[in-house]
């Protein structure tokens, strides 16, 4: 069966999702992380793509993106995961692939759910058991939202900047917003229209986006989605 082709939208959210082959780890050491990001801030300005929020997880990585074009996010991805590989397998004398086939997406609603992403994203290493805080973990972005570190990678989106009149109103705010974890109902419905590439809003902005790209962005309904099985992989 064809796949679905991935929906492109500029100027949207959209919540990134690649995993290493087979679920293996994609991250050895401290340097590996470090290169990435690297890398992602250099796709980012090349191609015009905006990152508003990300973790590194050892077997798979999240973003928050939002694309200057319609292509500028998949030109992106191309980008650093051609760069990272090559790294990777350089420095480690490996060859062959590195990324379980191409990455996964959907368009995120702004308004309804874009902070809620950002608590997805950067809440997965405290679901995964690898931190009891999401402050404790050093390769996502919460540090810059919570605590104002400075990082390079990240553009704040909009509705992040209007938390606050003031940085530390901002991060005052959004620390405030992992005070509760995500609860499995929004675990399963990010899960659900991330794994089918769909569209994360309501209704208004579900036909606004059908609109624009002239297919059909809501689930069929042939039965609730199956759920994840809970490993880090998936979260």
């Amino acid at each position: 069966m064809p796949r679905r082709p991935r929906l492109k939208v500029a100027g949207v959210p959209h919540h990134v999702i690649q995993r290493g082959n087979n679920r293996s780890p994609c991250f050895f050491a401290d340097e590996d992380y470090r290169f990435y990001l690297l890398c992602l801030q250099k796709g980012a300005t090349r191609y015009q793509c905006a990152i508003h929020a990300y973790v590194l997880m050892t077997n798979h990585v999240h973003l928050l993106v939002s694309p200057g074009t319609e292509d500028g996010l998949s030109l992106m991805m191309r980008y650093v995961g051609s760069r990272y590989v090559q790294y990777v397998n350089y420095v480690y004398s490996r060859s062959g692939t590195l990324w379980e086939g191409r990455f996964r997406s959907n368009l995120i609603e702004g308004e309804r759910y874009l902070l809620a992403c950002y608590r997805y994203i950067e809440s997965n290493p405290v679901r995964a058991r690898m931190v009891e805080s999401a402050a404790a973990y050093p390769w996502s972005s919460y540090g810059h939202h919570a605590a104002g570190r400075e990082n390079k990678v990240v553009q704040d989106h909009p509705m992040y900047v209007a938390l606050g009149k003031t940085p530390h109103e901002r991060q005052r705010a959004y620390r405030e917003l992992f005070r509760q974890p995500v609860d499995d109902e929004e675990l399963d419905e990010f899960r659900a229209s991330l794994n089918g590439g769909l569209v994360l809003g309501g209704d208004r902005f579900k036909d606004a986006i059908e609109q624009a790209v002239a297919r059909r962005v809501r689930p069929s309904r042939g039965g609730r989605p199956r759920k994840a099985d809970g490993r880090r992989a998936v979260s």
